[in-house]
């Protein structure tokens, strides 16, 4: 087989900026109803893929391991999303993360989905509480992760 008629490889998601942190997604015909538009529902694995990319920007690829030298684990304490626009299949849009709040024991990863000709899709919080790994209370939020977490403030 020729370079030239070797089969196309299709990435539905992908980093296209690291700071800030955009991540390009690719709507799939199986994220749509019968009508073809995208599952509700499907709006929060798409905030979630997000978060994972901030994720493993925040931790430098390494975020678990990370997460382990700190002696904390961060499950979600909450998330809400807005709509504004409607999806279709292979439609693309961008999803632009930033740290919007940062508390003591919690933070907010904001997230602003748009279309490449500005139209708005969703607007969406994910919350992740830092959680001592050993007694599985709340915790502050470690020296070291608070310093990682200014880089993305909005």
């Amino acid at each position: 087989m020729h370079a030239d008629s070797a089969p196309q490889v299709s990435t539905y998601e992908h980093v296209v900026s690291r700071h800030p942190l955009v991540v390009r997604k690719r709507v799939r015909w199986a994220d749509c109803d019968p009508a073809g538009v995208v599952y509700t529902g499907k709006f929060t694995e798409y905030l979630l893929i997000a978060s994972s990319y901030f994720f493993a920007e925040l931790g430098e690829g390494r975020y678990f391991e990370w997460l382990k030298t700190l002696a904390v684990d961060t499950p979600c304490k909450g998330m809400d999303l807005a709509f504004h626009g409607a999806l279709w299949p292979e439609d693309e849009f961008d999803m632009h993360c930033s740290v919007s709040n940062i508390r003591e024991h919690s933070y907010d990863i904001h997230v602003e989905a748009t279309q490449p000709d500005g139209r708005r899709i969703f607007t969406g919080r994910f919350s992740p509480i830092c959680i001592s790994r050993e007694v599985r209370q709340r915790v502050p939020i470690p020296a070291a992760m608070l310093a990682q977490l200014q880089r993305f403030t909005a």
